[in-house]
């Protein structure tokens, strides 16, 4: 079983620490704001100069942002980074492609969307991963999927809640690679495990610590 770090790469300090922990992949949520490519959780819309999350909210000018640029900078050599596309904001999908044919060409990188059609900008070795949140989402998945695609699906991600067993012996049919989220603890680990994905996203560096120990 793999072990992602959900939301780790939102800042370096948090990159570096899932990175030293040994985790597979490190997610990073990335979206397109003014011309750049903001690392950050927090939602926005359109001019509004703020952004929010459930209970939370801030300020734009009050809350440091983090471009992606300087993320892959500070990935260096590696390539654990899970860049998760945010929207479908018009030039979100073609400006990542761009900045990882120069920044990283030969490094299997990887880039998640539940907007899927995005991902048709990314060449080799990028891996593209489909994404799906809601019952709608996976329906829809599984119909893409047993339809065929058109370009490689590295692997699918999928909300826990959603998952049942045979469901996953029908994505694992058609790629390699299931993940789930939310996966923060021992019981959500142990119910993930009985599902028979591939791999766990959690916040929980501790809960992916043992989940590199046991593999």
């Amino acid at each position: 079983m793999l072990a992602i770090a959900h939301r780790c790469g939102n800042t370096i300090a948090g990159l570096r620490a899932a990175l030293d922990a040994g985790v597979d992949l490190v997610e990073a949520d990335v979206h397109a704001y003014r011309g750049r490519l903001e690392v950050r959780h927090l939602r926005s819309s359109g001019g509004l100069p703020l952004l929010w999350d459930k209970d939370t909210v801030v300020q734009r000018r009050h809350h440091p942002s983090l471009q992606l640029s300087d993320l892959i900078a500070a990935l260096g050599d590696d390539h654990r980074l899970m860049i998760d596309l945010k929207g479908v904001h018009p030039r979100l999908a073609p400006s990542v492609a761009a900045l990882l044919r120069e920044a990283t060409p030969d490094r299997a990188l990887t880039v998640c969307t539940k907007a899927w059609w995005m991902l048709d900008v990314f060449q080799v070795p990028v891996r593209r991963v489909w994404s799906a949140g809601s019952r709608r989402g996976l329906a829809r998945l599984r119909e893409r999927l047993r339809a065929g695609t058109r370009g490689p699906v590295h692997g699918v991600s999928v909300r826990r809640s959603l998952l049942l067993p045979h469901v996953v012996r029908e994505l694992h049919e058609a790629t390699g690679l299931v993940m789930t989220w939310p996966v923060d603890t021992a019981e959500a680990l142990a119910e993930s495990r009985a599902l028979g994905v591939d791999a766990v996203i959690s916040k929980d560096l501790d809960l992916l610590g043992r989940v590199l120990a046991e593999r």
